[in-house]
């Protein structure tokens, strides 16, 4: 089995990569992490640059772990990408990180996170930046 993470460079991405990673050990299971972004003009603040991504591909070859990085620039969103790696790889959890946000931000802007966990047919941990 595989434990996801959902990753995006920020406080939250990385409090889910490191649950990520202690998961994965606890259990002994792959960890594959994502991050994804549709691509076209915009700057997506979600996106990791190389510098960002450089730092998760050594800290999960720092973990010891039997994982992989995975960066999608194909024209889904996020959760689309989450949601057919669910489907393809097994997952036995998916880990997302939550941000705070105002309940009138939450609902102007909508939630990656609910969508997600409406979406998804496997466990989800959410967790928390400290």
């Amino acid at each position: 089995m595989t434990i996801l993470v959902a990753y995006a460079p920020r406080p939250e991405g990385r409090a889910a990569l490191s649950k990520g990673i202690q998961m994965a050990t606890q259990n002994n299971e792959k960890l594959v992490v994502v991050n994804a972004s549709p691509g076209g003009s915009h700057k997506d603040e979600s996106f990791s640059d190389a510098h960002d991504a450089s730092w998760v591909q050594k800290e999960l070859h720092n973990s010891g772990l039997d994982s992989e990085f995975k960066q999608f620039v194909r024209g889904k969103d996020a959760v689309e990408e989450i949601v057919d790696l669910v489907d393809e790889l097994s997952v036995s959890l998916l880990v997302i990180g939550l941000r705070r946000r105002s309940p009138v931000g939450k609902l102007i802007l909508g939630s990656t996170a609910q969508e997600i966990l409406l979406t998804v047919d496997c466990p989800v941990l959410a967790v928390k930046a400290r």
